[in-house]
């Protein structure tokens, strides 16, 4: 159970840093990629975490967090086609 919180954890300090980095620096399109590669990394640390607790009711916060993060993306890709 330890090792499945130490995942997470590492999870979202370590590798979620990139992802916050890409989304606040650059283009738009860059800042896409890092809302993306976070909402990417966030699942699997929060399925490590919601198994790491023992509370299998909170599996569905991260496979909602998946349809909701790819949904989001196709929608500022629409919004970033129209751009001149």
């Amino acid at each position: 159970m330890t090792l499945l919180l130490g995942a997470g954890l590492v999870l979202i300090v370590g590798a979620l840093a990139p992802a916050v980095y890409l989304g606040l620096r650059g283009d738009p399109l860059e800042r896409l990629v890092g809302l993306q590669l976070s909402g990417a990394l966030l699942v699997p640390a929060l399925l490590l975490l919601s198994y790491g607790y023992g509370q299998t009711p909170y599996l569905i916060v991260p496979l909602v967090l998946a349809v909701l993060s790819f949904a989001g993306v196709l929608v500022f890709l629409r919004l970033l086609g129209d751009r001149p």
